[in-house]
């Protein structure tokens, strides 16, 4: 039995396609109330079209990467205006909208329409690294994983098959703690044979990260009235309104 999702008992493109945006680097117990809001603030892809982007920048609020609202809404215009409003079924068009990657696109043409397209998010990474015991990180055997995943896929049930790949890493071939005893997969795993499946994937050695020195102005008038401006539409929090700022030093 998978999880039990709103956006799973709905076959409606425009609701698997917020909920896939969302989920992208965010954690599902965060999305939900998210999701819901968003759905009776935005029902269709035709009223998100003609929403003011601040409207749609505001629902967002608190769930970070602002980069994908912006997204969602060019998509929305994008998809009014050259599709009648309508998602389209191929992948090709899918990719080429903004804010849509390979991944992506599979969950939602699966999801919405049965098609056998694979998708790797990092739950399918993990369970995929762990069944052929993969010696690198995921990120240096990309176009491995994606040609297992793609093989995986049955032509028939591309939405059940997604969905399982992606619940059994959620929950059964977990991070730290994966309940091998529960896995499917378990005789066909090689990383279970190794007794290595706690060591797979591999970690990435990362950079620290940078370190920057802000100045920010905060200008208060005798009516109360607080001085902000509206950041560029390109670049970090792109859109948003904030106090004014600049990079002081190296």
């Amino acid at each position: 039995m998978g999880r039990d999702l709103p956006w799973r008992r709905s076959r409606d493109p425009y609701a698997i396609w917020i909920s896939e945006i969302m989920l992208q680097q965010t954690q599902v117990k965060t999305v939900l109330p998210y999701f819901d809001r968003w759905m009776a603030l935005f029902p269709t892809v035709a009223v998100l079209a003609a929403a003011d982007q601040q409207q749609v920048l505001k629902a967002w609020e608190g769930l970070g990467y602002y980069s994908r609202a912006r997204n969602l809404h060019r998509t929305a215009q994008v998809l009014v205006q050259a599709f009648g409003g309508q998602f389209p079924k191929e992948l090709d068009p899918v990719l080429k909208l903004p804010g849509i990657g390979r991944t992506t696109a599979g969950g939602i043409l699966s999801a919405a329409f049965n098609l056998p397209v694979p998708i790797l998010d990092g739950n399918v990474k993990r369970v995929i690294a762990r069944l052929v015991a993969l010696e690198v990180p995921p990120g240096e055997a990309i176009d491995r994983l994606w040609g297992i995943s793609e093989r995986l896929v049955p032509k028939d049930r591309g939405r059940d098959f997604n969905q399982a790949f992606m619940d059994l890493g959620a929950t059964v071939c977990t991070p730290k703690h994966p309940d091998c005893p529960s896995c499917p997969w378990r005789t066909d795993c090689q990383a279970y044979a190794q007794g290595v499946q706690t060591q797979v994937p591999k970690a990435v050695v990362r950079s620290p990260l940078p370190h920057k020195r802000i100045a920010v102005l905060m200008a208060v008038n005798g009516a109360g009235e607080v001085l902000i401006i509206q950041r560029p539409q390109a670049g970090l929090l792109a859109g948003l309104w904030d106090f004014p700022r600049w990079r002081v030093g190296r």
